[in-house]
């Protein structure tokens, strides 16, 4: 683990902040409370804690734009962050993870399971091993870097993408369902319905452009990576265009790279 113990807990509310810091204290945690999002983003520039628990519901910045400004600052981009919040309908988690929250966890709350979530996530991103680059044909994923490029052009994905990225290509060739998914890719099973990884899936292919014919559907299971690249036998410019529209992919046949009438 870590030997950095400190947790920023960005929470208005003085009961919970209290819970929250109680119990962190009670697990050799140091615990920072802050009640506003622009200290929580000061705080961040001068030092970083080992994660962050997150309210969405703050009095000067919402939640998601605090995360959303979390993930496009290089420094603080890879930090954990623990969304704890009453807004618990699918919609907000599905955006939290879209931001780029690494969990998502509803009050009212256990504090044992919310200790218990992030222990694993401190744990998880505190691996000291740098991932390895993975090249797929078009497609260069770095994850030690936080870079993805499609040829020569760098694809610009959330954090949530890149993990669901990093585990399609660890398992090439593998159908994974969008329960384990949910679970390889999270770390967790978040209370949401399987439209959120169809979701993530869909904006993934529309990001990669090319390289996004790489993820097959696989009806009624989930999705699954090609275990080889396909030929890059030079396609015409009419078919690249297509490829890179998700809408018009299911019209090109692999084998002539020729829109079907």
């Amino acid at each position: 683990m870590s030997h950095n113990r400190g947790i920023l807990v960005v929470e208005d509310e003085p009961a919970i902040a209290d819970l929250v810091a109680f119990h962190l204290r009670e697990e050799g945690w140091d615990p920072v409370v802050v009640a506003e999002g622009e200290r929580a983003l000061k705080l961040l520039q001068k030092t970083l804690p080992a994660a962050v628990i997150l309210d969405l519901m703050l009095p000067d910045i919402d939640g998601i734009e605090i995360l959303r400004r979390i993930r496009q600052t290089p420094q603080t981009k890879l930090l954990p962050v623990l969304i704890l919040t009453a807004r618990g309908e699918e919609a907000d988690r599905v955006l939290g993870l879209e931001v780029g929250a690494d969990d998502y966890l509803a009050k009212p709350f256990s504090p044992r399971e919310l200790l218990l979530r992030l222990k694993k996530l401190v744990e998880g991103k505190g691996a000291n091993a740098k991932p390895p680059v993975i090249r797929f044909g078009v497609l260069e994923v770095d994850e030690g870097r936080f870079r993805v490029k499609v040829g020569d052009d760098l694809v610009e994905v959330s954090a949530t993408e890149m993990r669901l990225l990093v585990e399609l290509l660890q398992n090439r060739g593998k159908v994974l369902s969008r329960q384990q998914l949910l679970q390889k890719a999270w770390g967790f099973m978040p209370n949401v319905t399987h439209r959120t990884i169809d979701t993530h899936v869909k904006r993934l292919r529309q990001k990669l452009g090319l390289a996004g014919n790489y993820i097959e559907t696989v009806r009624g299971v989930g999705y699954r990576w090609l275990e080889e690249p396909p030929s890059e036998a030079s396609p015409s410019a009419a078919s690249k265009k297509a490829l890179k529209n998700p809408q018009q992919r299911k019209r090109i046949s692999r084998s002539t790279g020729e829109t079907k009438k």
